[in-house]
This record gives structure tokens, sequence and C-alpha cells, in this order.
């Protein structure tokens, strides 16, 4: 099962994250947590590793509806998104909310799902 969208992209690490925040706004997620992984392994277990950002966004809407249907889907929340360097070359990637929200048998989760998740593709085929 795939459960993530990925895009491998021919532009430095700075601008990759740059553009896929700007990206993100335009399709009204908000950006709620960020994980820095290089800086954290390196402050916490001195150890160096590639580019490494993970990227919580959220859209509210979305978020509050889906809480609506089922409070326990907050453990899916919210959408990661991460930008990373692998070998000296550049992705972005995301989560695919249906296929993390696909178990549930509730058709107004599935709906919101798909409507985030294709929004959220549209962020990484833009970048």
């Amino acid at each position: 099962m795939e459960y993530g969208y990925k895009k491998q992209l021919n532009i430095s690490f700075a601008e990759a994250e740059r553009k896929t925040r700007d990206e993100l706004a335009k399709e009204g997620f908000g950006i709620i947590t960020e994980i820095n992984a290089k800086e954290t392994f390196k402050k916490k277990l001195n150890v160096d590793f590639e580019n490494y950002l993970i990227l919580g966004a959220c859209q509210p809407d979305s978020a509050h509806k889906i809480l609506q249907a089922d409070k326990e889907l907050g453990l899916l929340l919210p959408c990661n998104v991460i930008v990373y360097e692998k070998n000296g070359k550049i992705f972005v990637s995301t989560i695919l909310p249906k296929a993390m929200m696909g178990a549930m048998e509730n058709a107004a989760v599935a709906e919101i799902a798909e409507e985030v998740e294709e929004k959220l593709k549209k962020v990484v085929d833009n970048i």
C-alpha cells in the first residue's frame, strides 16, 4: 500500500522548503508542527544527518469535520509533509490521507480525506 506521494526536485533544500511552505499556504494549510530532524539528531544524539524537515500541515475546516466524525482520528493529524535530502538529491513527500483513513467505514471521513489528499498532491505537483 502506498502511503506517500513523492517528487524529486531539481532545486536546493532551502528553495524546496520555501516552495513547500508557499504551496501549502496557497492550498489553505497552516503549519502547526515543525521538526528539523537534522538539527534534532545533532543536538540530542550528536550525529550527523542529511537535511530532513517534517511539516505538520493542517486545514482547520477539514480537521474540524474529521474530528466531529471520530475523535480518535486526531491520532492521524496533522498531515505530514516532508522535505528531505537523500544522497544529494532533494525530495518532497506528503502523506496520503485516503490510505491512512482507508480502514474507516465512514463515508463522510472518506470524502474529507479525498479532498485533503487532492490538495496535498497539488502542493507536491506545484513545487
